[in-house]
């Protein structure tokens, strides 16, 4: 028996793809950060057998607690965590399914690493640090927590695997919900540091942005994935370098 958790965020674009592709699942628990979209009203006149429960609960710019909460309140063992811009392919499903199935008389493992390709544009990203994407996201109650109240992880305590299969994700769609996704995360990022107790300076505001541009445009091979990966390159540098003006700022202030 499965659980899944999806958080959102008004996601009424993205809800129902995501829920048609966890509709196999024995429950389905959306954790909804107050939407103010149609997210709620798009996601209740979407037939699933009454197996959608929504939950409202702030998100307090701590995902990591979202995800945690959503543990708490799933009726099963075993519990798959998908994003509202994710999609669950059917290679994903059948494979999950085995694992459930053996589970049963070998539980061996308490957690499996899925891989993750970004769709970005209309095309498939191969390379850089977005083509190499591996993400604890099955997990059984009591193998461990998620921690970092941004890009998040969970951190096992139990033997965990990979799984061959994994997710679709379908991210920013256009240059500026990039940005303002990139805005709103780096925020979260550079007051989490701040709180730390770290520090950055000017060599690290202009060359750090630099290095990350060169790992996952050259060393990376995102130069390989045509525009789409300059852009992608620039972009995750930029969020390099905000993540630490922004940090540089808050001790300015303090």
């Amino acid at each position: 028996m499965l659980s899944v958790v999806i958080l959102t965020k008004n996601e009424e674009k993205n809800i129902i793809d995501c829920l048609e592709s966890v509709s196999w699942a024995d429950e389905i628990l959306l954790i909804d950060d107050y939407s103010t979209d149609r997210t709620i009203e798009v996601t209740k006149n979407f037939d699933l057998n009454k197996k959608v429960t929504i939950i409202k609960k702030r998100l307090d710019n701590d995902f990591s607690s979202q995800r945690n909460f959503g543990i708490l309140k799933a009726k099963y063992d075993w519990i798959l965590f998908v994003d509202a811009d994710e999609r669950v392919t059917k290679e994903l499903r059948e494979e999950i399914h085995l694992v459930l199935i053996s589970e049963k008389t070998n539980p061996a493992f308490y957690g499996f690493y899925l891989s993750r390709k970004d769709v970005m544009w209309g095309k498939m990203i191969k390379h850089g640090e977005m083509g190499s994407i591996r993400l604890l996201r099955l997990i059984k109650k009591g193998s461990g927590k998620w921690k970092g109240k941004v890009h998040e992880q969970f951190i096992a305590e139990k033997r965990v695997e990979e799984l061959e299969n994994g997710l679709l994700h379908f991210p920013h769609q256009s240059i500026s919900d990039f940005l303002t996704e990139i805005n709103f995360y780096t925020s979260i990022r550079s007051k989490e540091l701040f709180n730390l107790g770290v520090q950055t300076n000017i060599l690290q505001i202009i060359f750090y942005p630099m290095a990350k541009f060169i790992m996952n445009y050259l060393v990376k091979q995102g130069i390989r994935d045509g525009t789409e990966g300059l852009i992608l390159a620039i972009i995750m540098s930029f969020h390099s370098f905000l993540v630490r003006g922004k940090l540089w700022i808050l001790w300015q202030k303090k």
